[in-house]
């Protein structure tokens, strides 16, 4: 059976690729779905790092691990909405090489990014949340 999931960046669209992202997912089904709650730049010990850029890894490492629980990786993601504080385009160019490095070679998901005055915690600066297709 083919993978359901497949992305699009149409003619008339400008190129989302240095933002990490694709304009258009579409799914197939038969499928399973696989949606991650925000992921913070949170230790395991729930420690954040002042620094922007140690958040955003992190964060992406705990998306792989969430996603990892429900038997899915980063190449079954069809949509991303990324939270960020004091969002700027020094961050979204960090953001957007972090996107491509977790991604490889792969397509990147749609994506959402939303600047925003505040996170949940205390010092949070970035937040990602994840909507994953996998066949059944």
């Amino acid at each position: 059976m083919a993978f359901p999931l497949r992305f699009l960046n149409p003619a008339g669209l400008y190129d989302p690729a240095p933002n990490g992202y694709s304009h258009v997912a579409t799914v197939d089904r038969p499928i399973r779905l696989v949606y991650i709650a925000g992921q913070g730049g949170e230790d395991v010990h729930g420690l954040l790092s002042e620094d922007f850029a140690t958040q955003v890894h992190q964060a992406l490492d705990n998306l792989e691990t969430a996603l990892a629980a429900a038997d899915a990786r980063v190449g079954d993601v069809a949509k991303l909405t990324v939270l960020v504080v004091d969002h700027s385009e020094a961050r979204l160019a960090l953001i957007g090489e972090a996107l491509k490095g977790r991604w490889g070679g792969r397509p990147t998901p749609a994506c959402t990014l939303i600047p925003v005055p505040r996170l949940a915690l205390d010092g949070m600066l970035f937040e990602i949340d994840a909507t994953a297709a996998l066949p059944v």
